[in-house]
């Protein structure tokens, strides 16, 4: 039987451990959110990887980050749309040859 001495530290230790629990599962690489960012490219594959050579290139090469583009993985620049609805700063990596 734990004495009433102990009551306090028992209590306090399972709050922190609690707490760390509450921490970890609802913690992300994105502020917390667990919604996937990919929700249509490529979904039965692990990870999604382009890969371009860069002489293959043209002059100019817009790339989308948002993956929302219709066009993936180049912008069509439907961040725009999400950028206003979510107040989002999301927009396109761009290449350019010299």
């Amino acid at each position: 039987m734990i004495g009433y001495e102990v009551l306090p530290w028992l209590t306090t230790a399972l709050a922190v451990c609690y707490g760390v629990y509450l921490t970890y599962k609802t913690s992300s690489c994105c502020g917390g959110n667990k919604q996937k960012m990919n929700r249509k490219i490529d979904l039965d594959n692990v990870k999604v990887v382009h890969s371009f050579d860069i002489e293959d290139l043209d002059q100019k090469a817009v790339f989308c980050r948002c993956w929302k583009s219709e066009k993936f993985p180049y912008c069509d620049g439907t961040h725009n749309k999400h950028n206003e609805l979510t107040g989002d700063n999301v927009g396109p990596l761009i290449i350019q040859k010299k």
